[in-house]
């Protein structure tokens, strides 16, 4: 027993095999990844060659009216398509998350939403948006559902979490009084995670913001049409200029939605 406990006493840190093997593991292979997939270091100075030459040729920035006016429309259909997405994926995500969430709901149906949630949440917007231009044909009503379809699975997924993880008193409480179930929920829920719920809409609000731009490259409206045109048409300088007023409205987006939250909190 003194031996085992001298023995302790001078190994204070003791070797942490499991975590070596896995870290050697890991190690190995990346380098094996990087094998197969060709990924080097002389390719990666090529392309920083490469990636010079191309920004130079984006400046200065085209600012004529005639692009600026495509821009103006484009801008404006992203927002237009963030918006209505957004407030209908927070719509939809409402019962989907209060039926999902396993302390108010039996385990049939919280797993049955919980499913329909890992379905939303299973594939990219943009291979969404692919799907729905199929569907639907070119133009902002694919990226609209799109969206929808995303701001479902991330909405719908944390407004569950939010309700299993409040207190259950209030709830009881509001049920000793012999209330129904949707006075229970507007009663002893809501006022419970309704401040989470809001800061969840106001963030999705922005990603939406700026996943309407990624949608447009395959098709489904917005300044992501008028971005990959100008690509096509190897017009880099409107790139640029495209580029830049994405960046300055996500950066005002990032402002506005700070202020919601703190407004909400």
């Amino acid at each position: 027993m003194d031996r085992r406990v001298s023995a302790a006493a001078r190994t204070p840190f003791p070797a942490n095999w499991t975590a070596r093997v896995l870290w050697t593991a890991l190690a190995l292979y990346v380098l094996y990844a990087c094998g197969i997939l060709d990924v080097s270091w002389d390719r990666f100075v090529r392309g920083l060659d490469n990636g010079g030459r191309f920004l130079r040729r984006m400046f200065p920035p085209d600012l004529s009216a005639q692009k600026l006016d495509l821009l103006r429309v484009g801008m404006l259909e992203s927002m237009q398509i963030a918006v209505l997405s957004t407030a209908a994926g927070i719509v939809l995500s409402l019962p989907l998350g209060l039926l999902a969430a396993r302390n108010l709901m039996p385990g049939w149906v919280s797993w049955t939403a919980r499913g329909a949630i890992a379905l939303c949440r299973s594939f990219h917007p943009v291979i969404t948006a692919i799907l729905f231009v199929k569907a639907v044909g070119f133009g902002a009503l694919a990226g609209v559902l799109a969206l929808i379809v995303a701001s479902m699975g991330f909405i719908s997924k944390l407004f569950a979490e939010a309700i299993e993880e409040m207190s259950l008193r209030q709830v009881e409480a509001v049920r000793a009084t012999g209330a129904g179930f949707f006075n229970v929920l507007v009663m002893g829920v809501f006022p419970q995670v309704i401040a989470r719920f809001i800061g969840f809409c106001v963030y999705q609000l922005d990603s939406n913001l700026r996943n309407s731009t990624m949608v447009g490259i395959v098709g489904g409206g917005g300044i992501g049409a008028t971005l990959f045109t100008a690509y096509q048409r190897f017009d880099y300088d409107f790139v640029l200029t495209i580029l830049l007023a994405i960046i300055a409205v996500i950066m005002v987006a990032e402002v506005v939605s700070a202020q919601l939250r703190k407004a909400f909190q």
